[in-house]
C-alpha cells in the first residue's frame, strides 16, 4: 500500500500538471502563480473547480461528499495545500523557511485583519509591469497583519522635519496648533491613528480618491489585488477616519465600477445605511482615445462614482448651482408683475401680465436674444410661476389677486391662484461676476472640466489627478469657511490647494515621496497667489500657510531603501545595516541567512525576503518613545511633538 508521502507526491504532480497546462495559472516563464491560483480558489472559480473535478485523485482529496453524487469544494484545504512549502518548493520558499519565514496560510476572512500597505498611493511597489498582468508573478509587497501580530502599530507616531511654509518662505515653526494646515508624509493608516485623539470630531469633510483595484496599468501602477485585501485595506482606514468626522460632517469617496458596489456595502456598515446620501456619477473622460478601440466589445467607460455619506442624519448641505440657458432653467416662468408703485403689503393691487407682453411693452425686439435675456435677468424679481402646495389649502384666498402670507419665522411668501409663487430671481446666480440663469446641482455631474489637467496647479501628474473644480464643488456642498477638510490619499495636493483657496483648513496625508514633493510645491504656489484652477472663482490672490511634517521613520526607512535597490549586492548591504539597526520579526533567525543562497534568488524575491523580515510594528517611532536615545530625536522635534499632541 503506497505511503502517505507517496500519495502526497502524486497529488503534487497531478496538480502541477493540470495547472501548467492552462495559461491562466502560469507566468510567462512557465511557473505556477500560487497567488493567482489562491485568488481563483477563494472566488470559487468555475474553470479551476472543473479541472480539479476531472482528476479522480484531486477530486477525492479536495472535495467533500455531501451525499451520493453531490460534492462540495473544500476551499480552505486546497488553499493550504497550494501554499504549503512542500508543493513546488522553490529557492525562495526554501530560503524563506530557512531563516524563519513561513509560507503562511492566513487569508482574509474577517474585517479584523489589517492591510498595512497598498499599491499606487500607499505602498512599496516595483514598476515595469506589462499588459499581460495575469501572466506575471506578483510584483507588490502587500503586507497584511492579523490582530495577534499587532501590539504597538496604532500608537501615536512621533513627527519630524517640521517646516512651516508662508508667503515669506520656509521656517521651523515654534508650535503646531489646531489652526495650522498640515501636510503629513507617512503611511496613511498610521497617520490617521496618530491624528485621531487630537482631531476626533473636528473634521467637517473627508474627501478621498483611493486606489481603485482596477487591474489596469494605465496609471503607471498595477493595483490589481485580491478583492478581499482591497476591502480590508479600505475598511481599516474608513473606521478610524469616521472617528475624525464632526457630528455634522460628510465623507465623499471617489471610486469606479470595479469596487463601487462592494464599497457601498462596506460603507453602509461603517457609516450606517441611513446616513447614505447618494452615489454621484461624474463624467471623468471623453469618448476618445484607447478606450474606443474596444467599443465593439464593451461600452467605453467615461464615468466614475462618488459615494456620499454623513456622520449623522440631518447634516445640512449648501445647495450648489451651475449656469444654464434661460429656457433650460426658467422656461415655465412666464408671468410678469406690473407693481405700478404698490408695495408688497399692497400686492393685491399688482397687475399680472404675460412675460411676452412685458417685453413688448418695454419696446424690445423679441428677435434680439441678448436684449430679451438682459430684460429677463434685470427684471427677474418680477417674473414668476406658481406651483401647488400639497400641504396647504388656499381655497379661501382670492384667486385673481396676489396674497402676502407670513411664515412662522417672520419671513413671507406670496400666493396667486391658490398656488405658491416662485420668482425667477431665485434661480439667477452670479458666476464670475455675471448674473446668469442656473440649475441646481444633482447627482449627475457632466459639467466638470476634464481637459488639460496634467499640469493644473503647476505640478505634473499624468494620470489620476482630480480637477480642482470637482473638489471645489464637494467642499462648497459640505463645508463653510474655516471648516477642516481631510484627504488621506493626498496625491498631488488638489484637495489641500482648493481648500486653501476656499478659506478652509486642511490636513493632507501622503506616503509617496514624489507625491509629497508635488503637493508641497503646489500648495506653496497657492500661498504665493497661483491663479489657475478655481482661483478666479474664489477671488484668490494668495495668502495662508501650512506646516509640513513626517512620521519619524525607523523600519520604514529600510522599506524605502529596499524599494529603491536595483541589485542583490545593494540589498545585502541594506541587510547588514538592518541587522544592526532594524527591528526584525521575532521568528527571524539572522544566523541562518546565507548570502550566497540569497543572491541566487531573483531581485523581486530578494526584496520580498527583506520586506518580510521587518517587524511592521516598528515602521515608525512611537511618540511615547521620543525620549529613547536609540532614536536620536532632536530637542526641537521633542518640543514640537509635545506641543502638537498636548493641545
Amino acid at each position: 500500500m503506497p505511503s502517505r508521502q507517496n500519495n502526497m507526491q502524486n497529488l503534487h504532480k497531478d496538480l502541477e500538471k493540470i495547472l501548467l497546462s492552462h495559461d491562466v495559472f502560469k507566468s510567462e516563464d512557465d511557473k505556477i502563480l500560487k497567488n493567482k491560483v489562491t485568488e481563483l480558489a477563494v472566488a470559487n472559480d468555475k474553470h479551476l473547480i472543473t479541472l480539479l473535478l476531472k482528476n479522480a485523485k484531486l477530486k477525492k482529496h479536495f472535495f467533500d461528499e455531501i451525499e451520493k453524487g453531490l460534492v462540495s469544494f473544500n476551499k480552505d484545504k486546497f488553499i493550504r495545500f497550494i501554499n504549503n512549502k512542500e508543493f513546488l518548493p522553490n529557492s525562495f520558499t526554501a530560503f524563506a523557511n530557512k531563516i524563519g519565514l513561513h509560507d503562511g496560510t492566513q487569508y482574509l476572512h474577517t474585517n479584523e485583519n489589517v492591510s498595512l500597505v497598498w499599491p499606487f498611493k500607499d505602498c512599496v511597489l516595483e514598476g515595469g509591469q506589462d499588459k499581460e498582468d495575469q501572466k506575471r508573478s506578483e510584483i507588490f509587497y502587500n503586507e497584511t497583519l492579523a490582530p495577534d501580530e499587532i501590539d504597538r502599530l496604532f500608537d501615536k507616531k512621533a513627527l519630524t522635519n517640521f517646516t512651516k511654509y508662508t508667503k515669506d518662505g520656509k521656517e521651523t515653526p515654534k508650535e503646531v496648533t489646531d489652526a495650522d494646515n498640515l501636510i503629513i508624509k507617512g503611511n496613511n493608516l498610521l497617520a490617521l491613528h496618530s491624528l485621531r485623539d487630537k482631531y476626533a470630531g473636528k473634521v467637517k469633510l473627508i474627501y478621498i480618491d483611493p486606489p481603485y483595484n482596477t487591474g489596469s496599468d494605465e496609471f503607471g501602477y498595477n493595483d490589481n489585488f485580491n478583492h478581499s485585501s482591497w476591502l480590508t485595506f479600505i475598511n481599516n482606514r474608513l473606521r478610524v477616519a469616521k472617528d475624525l468626522l464632526s457630528d455634522d460632517g460628510f465623507i465623499f469617496i471617489q471610486i469606479n465600477d470595479a469596487e463601487q458596489a462592494y464599497l457601498k456595502v462596506l460603507c453602509d456598515e461603517i457609516f450606517e445605511k441611513d446616513n447614505f446620501h447618494t452615489s454621484i456619477s461624474v463624467k471623468m473622460s471623453h469618448l476618445s482615445g484607447v478606450k474606443m478601440s474596444h467599443k465593439d466589445k464593451r461600452l467605453p467607460k467615461i464615468k466614475e462614482y462618488i459615494l456620499m455619506y454623513s456622520k449623522n442624519k440631518g447634516s445640512a448641505l449648501n445647495p450648489q448651482y451651475t449656469p444654464a440657458e434661460w429656457d433650460e432653467s426658467l422656461d415655465r416662468y412666464s408671468s410678469f408683475i406690473s407693481k405700478e408703485g404698490y408695495s408688497d403689503d399692497d400686492c393685491a393691487k399688482w397687475k399680472i401680465i404675460p412675460l411676452n407682453k412685458a417685453i413688448k411693452n418695454a419696446e424690445i425686439d423679441k428677435d434680439d436674444k441678448k436684449a430679451v435675456l438682459d430684460f429677463k435677468i434685470s427684471n427677474a424679481d418680477l417674473i414668476f410661476r406658481t406651483a401647488r402646495n400639497r400641504s396647504r389649502d388656499y381655497s379661501d384666498l382670492p384667486r385673481d389677486n396676489f396674497t402676502k402670507m407670513t411664515n412662522p419665522d417672520g419671513s413671507y411668501h406670496f400666493v396667486y391662484k391658490e398656488e405658491d409663487v416662485s420668482f425667477a430671481a431665485e434661480k439667477i446666480i452670479e458666476f464670475n461676476g455675471v448674473k446668469t440663469p442656473s440649475v441646481a446641482v444633482g447627482d449627475m455631474w457632466t459639467d466638470i472640466g476634464i481637459n488639460n489637467l496634467s499640469n493644473e496647479g503647476g505640478v505634473d501628474l499624468r494620470f489620476g489627478k482630480k480637477p480642482e473644480k470637482l473638489v471645489e464643488r464637494i467642499i462648497a456642498l459640505s463645508t463653510n469657511k474655516g471648516d477642516l477638510v481631510l484627504d488621506f490619499f493626498a496625491g498631488s495636493g488638489t484637495t489641500a490647494a482648493v481648500a486653501l483657496k476656499m478659506s478652509r483648513r486642511f490636513i493632507a496625508v501622503e506616503q509617496l515621496e514624489e507625491h509629497c514633493e508635488k503637493a508641497k510645491a503646489r500648495v506653496e504656489k497657492v500661498i504665493l497667489g497661483e491663479s489657475g484652477g478655481v482661483s478666479k472663482n474664489n477671488n484668490w490672490t494668495g495668502g495662508g500657510s501650512f506646516v509640513y511634517a513626517e512620521l519619524l521613520e525607523h523600519n520604514q526607512a529600510f522599506v524605502t531603501e529596499i524599494e529603491k535597490a536595483t541589485t542583490g549586492k545593494k540589498l545585502l548591504t541594506i541587510y547588514e545595516k538592518m541587522k544592526k539597526e532594524a527591528f526584525f520579526r521575532y521568528e527571524i533567525d539572522p544566523g541562518s541567512f546565507d548570502a550566497k543562497e540569497f543572491l541566487k534568488l531573483e531581485l523581486s524575491e530578494q526584496k520580498q525576503i527583506l520586506m518580510k523580515c521587518i517587524d511592521k510594528n516598528h515602521l515608525y517611532v512611537n511618540y511615547s518613545e521620543i525620549e529613547d536615545t536609540t532614536y536620536k530625536v532632536s530637542p526641537s522635534d521633542k518640543k514640537l511633538n509635545k506641543l502638537f499632541y498636548s493641545q
